[in-house]
C-alpha cells in the first residue's frame, strides 16, 4: 500500500520572512506593525522584517490564500482605522506546518550527520 502522499501547498520551501509571518498569525489576527514587533521579539532581534519586506511578502502570501484580510477590528477608539489585519487560513496553517515539518527533517539530517557535536582538535 502506497503511503499518502501530503498535499504540495509549500512545494518549494517558504524564504524566512514568509515562515516568520505566517508563524506570526498562527494563533491571533495581527496589522503589518505587530508582525512586524512580534517576530523581532520571538527571534530576539535576530530576524528585522523592514516595511517592504513585511509588505510585499503580505501581497504574496494573500493572493496565495495563505493568509486574508480579517474583518474582525478592535473596539472603535483602540485602533486606528486605516490598519488592515491579517489572519491565518487553514491552507497557510497548512503550508506553515508542512514547512515547520521540512525545517525539522533538516535538523534531524544535521544531528544524524552529528552536525552539532562539538569539534575535536587533531
Amino acid at each position: 500500500m502506497a503511503a499518502k502522499k501530503k498535499p504540495s501547498t509549500a512545494a518549494p520551501p517558504l524564504t524566512p520572512a514568509m515562515f516568520h509571518i505566517l508563524l506570526a498569525l498562527t494563533d491571533s489576527e495581527k496589522h503589518g506593525y505587530a508582525i512586524i514587533k512580534e517576530v523581532l521579539s520571538r527571534t530576539e532581534g535576530k530576524v528585522r522584517l523592514s516595511a517592504g519586506t513585511l509588505y510585499g511578502n503580505l501581497a504574496r502570501l494573500e493572493g496565495s490564500g495563505w493568509i486574508a484580510e480579517s474583518s474582525k477590528r478592535p473596539e472603535f477608539g483602540l485602533d486606528d482605522e486605516r490598519r488592515r489585519y491579517y489572519r491565518l487560513t487553514e491552507l497557510g496553517r497548512e503550508v506553515a506546518l508542512a514547512e515547520a515539518e521540512r525545517m525539522q527533517e533538516t535538523l534531524n539530517q544535521a544531528r544524524a550527520k552529528k552536525l552539532f557535536q562539538k569539534r575535536q582538535l587533531a
